[in-house]
């Protein structure tokens, strides 16, 4: 009876359908997270380094600057980022119309066969 019961169940990995994470960071945020962090280091120091006196203060304002960036990607991409980034892939805009075939090599062709054709009416 026991070995019944045992066929009846299968382990089920548990990681499967999961989000993948590098402990409590997602692993989608890595990513741009690093690049906020840099564009940050890179404006505070280099952009406004002149404005601070020591390197407290220019590691402080990096790091704010730094985490807001951070924080306001999550708040927007993270969970569900294809509500937020969807918005931005262009949607084909599908119309119907037939275009005119004009010749490359002779421009004038067409304005050229409407007077032979209108000469050939009139007489």
């Amino acid at each position: 009876m026991s070995q019944e019961q045992e066929q009846d169940f299968r382990p089920v990995n548990q990681v499967l359908g999961s989000q993948p994470s590098l402990g409590p960071l997602p692993a989608d945020q890595i990513l741009p997270w690093t690049v906020i962090a840099l564009a940050a280091y890179f404006i505070i120091n280099g952009v406004f380094g002149g404005l601070f006196q020591d390197d407290f203060k220019k590691w402080l304002w990096t790091i704010l600057v730094a985490a807001w960036g951070m924080t306001t990607w999550w708040i927007l991409t993270g969970g569900r980022s294809w509500s937020f980034l969807s918005k931005f892939i262009g949607v084909p805009v599908w119309t119907r119309g037939f275009a005119r075939y004009q010749s490359l090599l002779e421009l004038n062709y067409e304005r050229k066969n409407r007077k032979t054709k209108h000469q050939r009416q009139r007489k």
